[in-house]
């Protein structure tokens, strides 16, 4: 069984958050942890129309970002990583610095304290120097920065397709296979080029 914590902080961008929850619990093997900040769950209401309840119904376990002393809050609960998507670039400070005020935060840090994998799905756009240096800081610690940047090789129909793609690559890392949601690059042929 493999254990997999997803953060929802205060970024727009919930949907990935959201369906990553969706897609995971198609596979009977994996079990979710779910953390959202306040923000988040503005953004989840504002953004999809979900209320709690229907989120909450997603996860296997659910954690307040509050609870600093949730199983996951320490290192000797053992999961296989963490994806925090999206996460808002103060988030991605707070990790970036070992500031571990909340949930997300704390179990982000456990993760890298520990060597597991962690995944930040960073949401925001145009990027000032501080951002990029906080990237650069939490990649160095051991991070993933991971934009939810399209993938237009895979030819989506529709934003789920994109949203879809995005979250099977990260998935894909960890080992969790959503295979009908993956469309791997084989390459050009020579006809697509015009040979």
């Amino acid at each position: 069984m493999k254990k997999i914590i997803i953060g929802i902080s205060g970024a727009s961008g919930a949907v990935y958050g959201v369906r990553m929850l969706s897609m995971v619990r198609e596979i009977p093997d994996v079990e979710t942890h779910l953390i959202v900040s306040s923000a988040g769950w503005m953004n989840i209401r504002h953004e999809l129309n979900m209320d709690k309840t229907a989120v909450k119904a997603l996860a296997d376990h659910i954690h307040t970002d509050g609870d600093i002393g949730a199983c996951i809050a320490s290192g000797s609960y053992k999961v296989d990583g963490m994806v925090i998507a999206p996460c808002s670039v103060k988030t991605m400070a707070s990790i970036a610095n070992g500031i571990c005020g909340t949930l997300i935060s704390r179990a982000a840090d456990v993760c890298l304290k520990e060597r597991r994998r962690l995944v930040l799905m960073v949401r925001e756009t145009p990027l000032h120097l501080g951002h990029l240096r906080n990237m650069a800081l939490v990649t160095e610690i051991g991070a993933i920065v991971a934009p939810p940047v399209p993938a237009f090789y895979s030819k989506p129909n529709s934003i789920e397709d994109i949203v879809d793609q995005t979250n099977a690559q990260v998935l894909d890392g960890f080992g969790i296979k959503v295979q009908k949601h993956l469309k791997v690059w084989t390459g050009l042929k020579d006809k697509e080029l015009g040979k």
